[in-house]
């Protein structure tokens, strides 16, 4: 399991859309499982990726934490 951090100046609602785009059926194919304003959880090939956002004033936190998807979640915040 990883559990990894990155700061950003995107707006959660972005954020939330960016993950979808790249962990759902148009990228990585995970099924999105559970989604609200904060965070989104995909599950697939045995394992799962959780990406929430916290609001810390002009810049949000996104934590992503993953079992079987490191690789990917790493990429993830690389593009944000």
């Amino acid at each position: 399991m990883l559990k990894i951090s990155k700061e950003t100046k995107l707006q959660p609602e972005q954020i939330l859309d960016k993950a979808v785009a790249f962990f759902g059926p148009e990228g990585e194919q995970l099924e999105e499982k559970d989604r609200d304003a904060c965070c989104v959880t995909f599950e697939g090939g045995g394992g799962y990726v959780r990406v929430s956002v916290a609001e810390e004033g002009a810049l949000q936190t996104v934590d992503v934490e993953t079992r079987e998807f490191e690789y990917q979640a790493r990429q993830f915040l690389k593009r944000l």
